[in-house]
């Protein structure tokens, strides 16, 4: 925490617009999963898929999710109008157009390749089209952007091998690797041995854990992944042991409000244990997970959590953003000037 703003002069009535300009970095985002029902339509047409809704409104209106499985089996629907490079540069740059307009300054997409290369889409169409797009985030919006290479949890760790293998000639072009999809019954230790290789390729790695799975994935994935980041890690509430090692080694959770309120993992967000994570010293950040599908982006989701927590302030803003911010994989000489542009905003609005 920066000592020398005085947080107590930033009334609440401020913090909704500084929420959105603060600047802040995303690392939970599933770059398939911000595919608008809008772009869905465009690109079946483009490419002549025929989709089982008769409308985006059709569409739209099925997004009524009971749990994680789900909401999977329509965001493979969905990823199956991506066939072609430019349909993933498009994809990622209507990200990046949103992300821009929520301050974000850097972005960590997760991508997830089988789903494509089972449907016979090379992995290098997916890696080049997502590639360009970060490339031109950089050059056109100011926005840092990477790519995080995932596996998929319900498939096997032989087919995570593979599909390894066959994203490294393109190893120039996605710096991390996750793990994602189900999580019941499909622990982490079930691919420690890919992670190793991982981990010798200088590959930076996270993994999904305790999100509908108990707290004993997340200390999987720390202990046999090696993992640096958390995705959603919410069910460490459960176990005050690791609620206690996770602030101590100051491991960051990417956890996702809204998300986590459209799949039921909480009731609503006044129920969200943010606030207690936040308060034990955990090194919280907010994300979007999913958000075509989970109804927000990133602001949305700060905007959201805020209103249900009426006891925030601009304390707690401005922590969940730095830690974002210092969570991300980027150099540390671009997180310290993020950073300093983080001090400056929140100076700023002592003053008005």
């Amino acid at each position: 925490m920066t000592a020398d703003i005085d947080f107590d002069r930033i009334p609440r009535s401020a913090l909704p617009g500084l929420l959105a300009r603060m600047p802040k970095a995303e690392l939970h985002i599933h770059i398939e999963g911000s595919l608008e029902p809008e772009l869905i339509f465009a690109l079946a047409r483009r490419n002549g898929v025929a989709l089982p809704y008769a409308s985006v409104e059709a569409l739209r209106a099925a997004y009524a999710f009971t749990d994680l499985q789900t909401f999977l089996d329509i965001y493979y629907a969905g990823a199956s109008v991506l066939l072609h490079e430019q349909d993933f540069y498009d994809m990622a740059w209507a990200y990046f157009e949103k992300a821009a307009r929520d301050h974000i300054v850097h972005a960590e997409l997760f991508f997830d390749p089988q789903t494509h290369t089972a449907r016979g889409v090379p992995i290098g169409t997916v890696i080049e089209g997502l590639s360009r797009a970060c490339a031109a985030a950089r050059t056109h919006l100011g926005i840092s952007a990477e790519l995080i290479l995932c596996f998929l949890r319900h498939l096997s760790e032989a087919e995570a091998f593979a599909t390894l293998e066959e994203a490294l000639p393109w190893r120039a072009h996605f710096i991390g690797v996750g793990l994602d999809s189900s999580e019941r019954g499909h622990p982490p230790g079930k691919f420690t041995r890919v992670f190793v290789r991982c981990a010798e390729l200088g590959l930076h790695r996270v993994a999904h854990a305790g999100e509908e799975g108990p707290p004993t994935y997340i200390e999987e994935a720390l202990d046999l992944l090696r993992v640096a980041r958390i995705d959603h890690g919410v069910r460490a509430i459960e176990s005050p042991a690791l609620m206690q090692r996770l602030a101590a080694e100051r491991v960051p959770l990417t956890v996702c409000p809204l998300s986590n309120v459209k799949l039921c993992v909480v009731p609503d967000l006044a129920a969200h244990p943010l606030p207690q994570l936040l308060a034990a010293g955990l090194a919280v950040t907010i994300n979007s997970d999913d958000p075509a599908y989970f109804g927000g982006y990133l602001n949305d989701n700060l905007l959201a959590l805020f209103s249900a927590q009426p006891q925030w302030g601009a304390s707690e803003a401005y922590t969940l953003a730095r830690n974002s911010l210092e969570a991300s994989f980027a150099p540390a000489q671009e997180k310290a000037a993020w950073v300093q542009a983080l001090d400056a905003e929140f100076r700023q609005a002592t003053t008005l």
